[in-house]
């Protein structure tokens, strides 16, 4: 078999794989990728070309109906106060955690992934009990899930999600990445994934005045700004590589503005590690304004959920 038609049928059970799992945007640019190595004049060309046109057309329809639906839930959240204003900020990163739930379910499908899960989970109902142990369990899962859909969008292989008890988890790369801009995506998509889980979290809390709900919130909050410390291989550290020396120091200061307006301890690890590599020599040479702007956006948003969601845990 030549290299050329492995690669054709490479590409499409990727496609497959990502129809499958709802991401119709990744399943597109995989179906585009193979129709490139497809003869013009073959049939399998043309019925390619009719599932992109199938795809665009549900693509157009879902547009229409989330923009039908966007005022009357702008109207709702005013209703709520200024909960229902920090909700309705909140509403990208709530949508991508509920448009996604075929992709997190399939990752629950693997054996290895599922084993590790559980055996986390009783490590954490034996110290914590059963009702936070389930929701950190089902935060680090979002999480990395948040990695796994961006290496689809990618098309890079990757394991699902291999719990160790007492450290979180990790997800194993089988290719690399084609460059630092994808890399640093992939590394920020945990912590945007885990931010929607907290908030999730904490939805509930506000609904349901528990603790617990808190609690799984405020530490959703606390593990995914721990991650963005950038040093070693935390997610962090792959984001800043996209980062020139000059938005590196923005981001230094930020992280210091929200150290000095939430007095949070986590904040000040930030913003040293931060500091450290302002000095290092691997900043990008162009500046990467997404990932700066997903860097600070997630620093300052994890602040505010962790100190919002620490209030009400003296009963926990």
């Amino acid at each position: 078999m030549s290299s050329s038609i492995q690669e054709l049928e490479s590409v499409i059970q990727q496609a497959k794989l990502a129809g499958q799992a709802g991401d119709w945007q990744a399943a597109r640019s995989y179906w585009q990728q193979a129709l490139a190595l497809m003869a013009p004049d073959s049939a399998e060309y043309q019925l390619t070309k009719t599932r992109i046109e199938n795809i665009d057309a549900q693509l157009a329809h879902a547009a229409k109906q989330d923009h039908s639906n966007a005022s009357g839930a702008a109207k709702w959240a005013a209703k709520l106060g200024p909960a229902g204003v920090i909700l309705w900020k909140f509403k990208t990163i709530l949508l991508l955690v509920l448009t996604k739930g075929k992709l997190l379910l399939l990752g629950l499908t693997k054996l290895g992934t599922l084993t590790t899960m559980i055996a986390s989970f009783g490590l954490y109902w034996a110290l914590y009990g059963w009702a936070f142990a389930l929701g950190l369990v089902l935060s680090i899962y979002i999480h990395e899930m948040g990695h796994v859909a961006a290496l689809r969008k990618y098309g890079i292989a990757a394991t699902a999600p291999m719990f160790i008890p007492g450290f979180g988890a990790v997800v194993l790369l089988k290719q690399r990445l084609g460059s630092v801009a994808e890399d640093a995506r992939v590394g920020l998509a945990g912590p945007i994934w885990g931010l929607g889980a907290a908030v999730a979290a904490w939805i509930i809390a506000l609904g349901t005045g528990q603790p617990v709900w808190y609690a799984i919130a405020r530490t959703g909050a606390w593990i995914n700004l721990f991650n963005l410390i950038p040093i070693w291989q935390l997610d962090g550290g792959r984001g800043f590589r996209a980062l020139t020396r000059k938005q590196r120091g923005i981001a230094l200061f930020a992280a210091l503005f929200m150290w000095a307006y939430t007095q949070e301890t986590m904040l000040l690890f930030v913003a040293m590690g931060i500091g450290y590599r302002m000095f290092s020599h691997d900043y990008a040479e162009e500046p990467d304004n997404g990932a700066l702007t997903q860097y600070i956006g997630l620093v300052v948003l994890l602040a505010l959920l962790f100190q919002m969601a620490g209030a009400p845990l003296r009963g926990f």
